[in-house]
């Protein structure tokens, strides 16, 4: 019997829990900062007492959340979110390094929307991390209808998870201004190569950016309005701001936090990143038609 904890009650988070507990060697509790009136939800002491965590927090609250929460027990822990800090440019694994040793993180990453999850409907995940057995651990942990792998490589499973969400708010900006199929294939075929020129520099493998973390997570959110970062796009599309955008959606696109830090790491070492490039610059102000046609003309 694995006694799990899901943190996080968001839609992402709820979807893990209602997933994780249709197996029945698992004992399934879920937290969140705000009491929830959803099936075994717990104060959060009672869960960080669980032996497997699921950190299902958005990336931007990552780091002050386990600064003023987390005490590490010898937990085995799942980082479920996929982005990377706006304010300092870190990874994930960067934020829970100096609280959970490698030998017991793990991350989450695959074509995976919530609402289909929680439907019980097929999926396929990848679960990284530097040791075999707590991948085994976690991927052994979910239902039948979600297929799990397991691997090492978190650098790219971390920067397709992260990447692939800014990708999506261009093409979803793509869609609203009705630029074609054309026009989004491009986009979205050049975006997979900016993701896998970014993450090899991070020492991602290469055949990661073919399989379920990369092309596949990649396919899925930029093509879908059950994506939030393409809905954003398609928000940006029409000339509202982010602010507004953010407000409308009621809930957290990852996609803004990553670009804006994908922007910084780009000025500070010289990287070229076009398409993230544009999607700030977009965030920013510029005219999304401008932008997508700087870019489609390049």
């Amino acid at each position: 019997m694995k006694r799990i904890a899901v943190i996080g009650a968001g839609k992402w988070g709820s979807a893990l829990a209602f997933a994780l507990g249709q197996n029945p060697e698992n004992e399934v509790v879920i937290t969140s900062r705000h009491p929830r009136d959803v099936p075994n939800f717990v104060d959060l002491e009672t869960a960080l007492q669980r032996e497997y965590l699921v950190m299902a927090i958005p990336a931007q609250q990552v780091g002050a959340w386990l600064k003023e929460h987390f005490r590490y027990r010898d937990q085995k822990v799942l980082v479920a979110a996929k982005g990377i800090e706006a304010s300092t440019g870190r990874f994930l694994n960067e934020i829970f390094a100096p609280y959970v040793p490698d030998q017991n993180i793990a991350f989450l990453s695959g074509p995976s929307f919530a609402a289909e999850v929680i439907q019980g409907l097929p999926t396929a995940l990848v679960v990284s991390s530097a040791d075999a057995q707590t991948a085994m651990g976690f991927a052994e942990a979910f239902p039948e209808f979600i297929r799990t792998y397991s691997d090492d490589d978190i650098a790219g499973a971390e920067v397709c998870g992260s990447y692939k969400n800014v990708i999506a708010i261009a093409a979803g900006i793509c869609a609203g201004l009705k630029l074609g199929n054309n026009a989004a294939a491009a986009l979205i075929s050049r975006g997979l190569i900016e993701m896998r020129r970014f993450g090899l520099a991070y020492g991602a493998r290469d055949e990661t950016f073919l399989g379920l973390s990369g092309a596949g997570d990649l396919f899925l959110t930029a093509s879908s309005v059950l994506s939030r970062n393409y809905r954003v796009g398609l928000g940006l599309a029409e000339g509202k701001a982010k602010e507004q955008i953010v407000e409308e959606l009621g809930e957290v696109a990852e996609g803004i936090g990553t670009a804006y830090a994908l922007h910084g790491i780009a000025q500070r070492s010289g990287v070229y990143l076009p398409i993230a490039t544009e999607v700030y610059e977009i965030l920013e102000g510029k005219a999304p038609r401008e932008s997508l046609n700087d870019l489609l003309t390049r």
